[in-house]
């Protein structure tokens, strides 16, 4: 075992975007000493879904530090800038950034940060009684493991892919069996594209951006002689996302103020409502898959597809063919919402585009983060979350602190919330009003400030 016996202001777990963005914004600050620490060998973001062409769904503002310091040298337009795209990127006249674009970024931020450790799994994370500080163990590839000791502790590690019950039990059925089509998660898409389209019919589960996305790359080759494709929604409708501006308001320390002071039966209603503010699909995709199905419609092709809404899978099973090579069929049991009847539904393969769950990492020491009344992070306000308000979490409190936790444009402001906790001071200046509305009474015990008065929105406008 190796031991630094240094102590660090800062220590991140998990290097994703939002603590690349914490790196990126600690990194010119002389009085945060911190490091990073991933097992993984370098940056990546979501390579299974890295489809040529889809865009991210924010404007390229939100990316690792515009929203907390529009100057740093880590910003997107300095990296176009260093990668001499930066002119293109003006004239092609789109706020949104291609994902491959994003991801590009991110590694260039990554290659610049001298903080970020890669190759790293924490395997402990733990608090010295007598000091107060924080002890983390990370396993090397080689086996050794080096112990780090740290003043503040970000838990950024993420989501993780999630199967509902029967699909995940479909998918581990259909691993054991030889010549059964594929069974994944979308997290997984890229890697088993031509094994899905091979299989002949692949049924896409899911309401989401990823679930569309798949879809419609499917649908493009989609013909008799190729490969039907199919789409299943538990949803009521193929919901875009939401992009008007007073609902892009609740993307706001105010609103998640609001959203903190309910208790947490309503949060857990509103969790369910909100999905149209960040699950949704791109209008432009929407649009994109009807026009696709309209072309080939009109050019007389036939195209062997399905589209349900209101319908969930409530259980699956594996049916041999017979044949030598062990494949078969999937049934799905499918129920209509509204209707209340079940259906069967069979497919070569499946893709799961059904979302990513968050919980209590299995490294951290029981005991050392608060739990709510349902086993979650608590997460207060100032996004800590135990160890005597030096541990935090970035990016999975959205059962806390709803829409702004997953929201890239967000991630800056926490990050300087965090960054003010570790300094004392505010190293980046937090707005903590950027809304024209009021979420709950003035007058109420929510508040009673009054808004934003005419002459304080150019100042508004700048900030954003």
């Amino acid at each position: 075992m190796t031991r630094d016996t240094h102590t660090y202001d800062l220590l991140g777990v998990g290097i994703g975007p939002f603590n690349l963005g914490l790196a990126a914004l600690a990194d010119p600050l002389d009085d945060v000493d911190a490091v990073f620490l991933d097992r993984r060998d370098g940056f990546s973001w979501h390579p299974g879904m890295m489809l040529e062409g889809a865009t991210i769904q924010v404007p390229f503002l939100a990316d690792l530090v515009t929203m907390a310091d529009p100057t740093s040298p880590y910003s997107f337009l300095a990296f176009l800038k260093a990668t001499g795209r930066l002119y293109p990127f003006y004239v092609r006249e789109s706020f949104y950034p291609l994902r491959a674009e994003y991801d590009q970024y991110c590694r260039w931020v990554a290659d610049r940060v001298a903080t970020l450790r890669w190759g790293r799994e924490v395997v402990r994370v733990d608090r010295d009684e007598s000091t107060g500080d924080l002890v983390v163990a990370a396993r090397l590839p080689d086996g050794d493991v080096e112990t780090y000791r740290a003043r503040h502790v970000v838990l950024g590690v993420g989501t993780t892919p999630r199967l509902p019950g029967p699909l995940a039990a479909l998918a581990a059925e259909a691993a054991e069996i030889p010549g059964a089509g594929p069974v994944v998660h979308s997290a997984q898409y890229l890697p088993h594209r031509d094994a899905l389209a091979a299989s002949g019919a692949v049924t896409v589960v899911g309401s989401g951006q990823s679930a569309a996305e798949v879809y419609r790359d499917l649908l493009e080759d989609a013909s008799p002689a190729t490969h039907r494709v199919d789409w299943v929604t538990r949803s009521p409708r193929f919901f875009p996302m939401e992009y008007t501006k007073l609902t892009l308001e609740m993307t706001s320390p105010e609103y998640t103020d609001h959203y903190r002071s309910l208790p947490t039966e309503l949060r857990e209603i509103l969790g369910r409502e909100q999905r149209g503010l960040y699950k949704g699909i791109s209008g432009d995709l929407i649009d994109d898959i009807y026009d696709t199905l309209y072309r080939k419609s009109a050019l007389g092709r036939e195209v062997p597809t399905t589209l349900l809404s209101d319908t969930e899978v409530v259980a699956a099973r594996f049916e041999p063919d017979g044949a030598p090579d062990g494949g078969g069929e999937y049934v799905l049991t499918l129920r209509h919402g509204q209707l209340g009847t079940t259906a069967e539904h069979r497919t070569r393969a499946v893709v799961a585009a059904t979302g990513y769950g968050a919980g209590v990492p299995g490294f951290v020491a029981p005991g050392l983060v608060h739990l709510d009344e349902l086993g979650r992070v608590d997460v207060a306000r100032d996004y800590t979350a135990g160890a005597g308000g030096r541990l935090h979490v970035g990016g999975t409190e959205a059962h806390t602190h709803g829409v702004t936790a997953p929201d890239l444009g967000f991630a800056a402001w926490r990050n300087s919330v965090i960054l003010a906790q570790v300094t004392g001071r505010e190293p980046y200046a937090i707005e903590r009003r950027i809304a024209f509305q009021t979420f709950g009474l003035p007058d109420g015990e929510l508040g009673g400030e009054p808004a934003l008065s005419s002459a304080a929105a150019p100042e508004r406008e700048v900030a954003r």
